[in-house]
């Protein structure tokens, strides 16, 4: 959702998700993406974005954006975070090698080639002419040290990245070349598709000079805005890059800020204190739509939103209990009342189109005589729960954690509560590697459940 303040649209570059549980906001330079592969090797850069800079000496015009979600970044590490939120505000100040076009095609970003030599080694040729936010120039040793700060522990630390990079072992400079060899634990068939989503390439120097909390709290990317001010919890301000490699941004300065109620970020949009918001409520469509100066943009989201359930925990141990759970809730109900519509059901951890998209799969219908039956023959009868749930991270989040639990509640055999959480908390205790080190169960709470939902 944006203020319309006359400047046109594409201009702006914004990519917004309203009506999807993810929001993304994208005020990249001018020109476009590279064509790029097909995600298995052999891209090749069509040089209309390797130039850098305008031609000529034209003033770039002063052009403000405030941009307000529903939580504020987690840092400003950009391989020390798995939330959207913080990719949102990252995307401005550092790039990776791969990016995506609009369609979601893989692209280039820093480099301009990239190739499958065999079977665990893939290279990636580094662009030239790129410099950091401090003028230093990029190099493939910081592309190389950026995979290892995320797969390798000893680098640096534990990234919750990690696992984004599946497969990835490490990555060297090549010699005599401006290349990058990345190694995989055997063939990665999604090792390039992997690389246009995850690892922004940080400078090492830069890095290794500072401790990992000033790293959290400074930037120095490659990217089209450079940071100007951070306060934590507070905002993010950001200006454009003059010397950005490909043409500069046409914004000219960039605001974060957070706002977890959403009616709050509706409210700042229509009183002129902010041009961007994200995860606008459904019952709030109407008042944006009939604001002269606002609009509204829906579009598709590919993140799958649910209710996690400990399978190696009581109640949820046992497999007729968690079908019990998903019999007990009306997910028509959920997307019809709470959600105006803007959702679909789905049954499983993917959708159609995504490797392992079963189409024999659909959702649990909604039975709660069957529900309790299973309960019964699950041994847990009695059993009281709790859903874990963030407040303003996604669309109706907390809404629809209480509509699950009041689902549930009306069993004659298990009842259920919430339990609002700070998101961040909330993450660190999901991100942990090893499952018995998550948040154990409580007397009162045989299981942690953390509260997502199909949006």
């Amino acid at each position: 959702m944006s203020r319309d303040t006359g400047s046109p649209v594409g201009r702006r570059r914004f990519l917004k998700m309203a009506g999807g549980t993810a929001a993304a906001v994208s005020l990249a330079g001018c020109g476009s993406d590279g064509e790029g592969g097909d995600g298995d090797g052999g891209g090749t850069d069509d040089g209309n974005d390797s130039d850098g800079g305008d031609e000529g000496d034209e003033m770039q015009e002063e052009f403000e954006v405030r941009i307000t979600q529903g939580q504020m970044p987690s840092g400003l590490d950009p391989h020390d975070h798995r939330e959207t939120p913080t990719d949102v505000v990252m995307l401005h100040a550092y790039e990776g090698v791969l990016s995506r076009d609009a369609q979601g095609a893989v692209v280039e970003k820093l480099a301009t080639e990239y190739e499958r030599v065999e079977d665990g080694h893939v290279r990636f040729s580094v662009r030239e002419d790129v410099q950091f936010h401090n003028g230093d120039d990029l190099t493939p040793e910081d592309v190389a040290y950026s995979i290892n700060r995320i797969v390798q522990e000893d680098v640096g630390f534990a990234s919750p990245q990690r696992d984004q990079l599946a497969g990835v072992t490490g990555a060297e400079a090549a010699d005599d070349e401006r290349a990058v060899d990345v190694m995989s634990d055997g063939l990665n068939p999604v090792v390039f598709q992997e690389f246009a989503t995850y690892c922004d390439v940080m400078q090492q120097s830069w890095v290794e000079d500072r401790s990992k909390d000033d790293v959290g709290k400074e930037m120095n990317g490659t990217g089209p805005f450079v940071l100007e001010d951070y306060s934590e919890d507070e905002e993010v301000v950001m200006s454009r890059n003059e010397d950005y490699w490909r043409d500069p941004a046409d914004v000219s300065d960039l605001t974060f800020t957070a706002a977890e109620e959403a009616s709050t970020r509706v409210n700042q949009l229509l009183n002129e204190e902010t041009d961007v918001v994200v995860n606008v409520p459904p019952q709030e469509v109407g008042r944006i739509q009939g604001d002269d100066v606002t609009r509204i943009a829906a579009a598709p989201s590919t993140r799958v939103i649910y209710n996690a359930m400990r399978y190696d925990v009581e109640p949820f141990d046992s497999q007729e209990f968690r079908q019990a759970m998903n019999y007990a809730v009306d997910l028509e109900s959920i997307v019809s009342n709470v959600l105006d519509g803007f959702g679909e059901r789905t049954g499983q951890p993917t959708l159609d189109g995504f490797v392992g998209y079963n189409s024999d799969v659909d959702p649990y219908p909604y039975d709660p005589e069957q529900a309790e039956q299973l309960v019964e023959e699950s041994g847990y009868a009695g059993a009281e729960i709790e859903l874990h749930t963030p407040v303003g991270r996604y669309l109706k989040d907390l809404e629809i954690a209480q509509a699950v639990a009041g689902f549930i509640d009306e069993l004659d055999n298990v009842s259920a509560s919430v339990n609002q959480r700070d998101f961040g908390a909330l993450v660190d205790e999901l991100l942990t590697g090893n499952i018995e080190d998550k948040s154990p169960p409580t007397a009162r709470s045989p299981a942690t459940a953390t509260r997502r939902w199909t949006g």
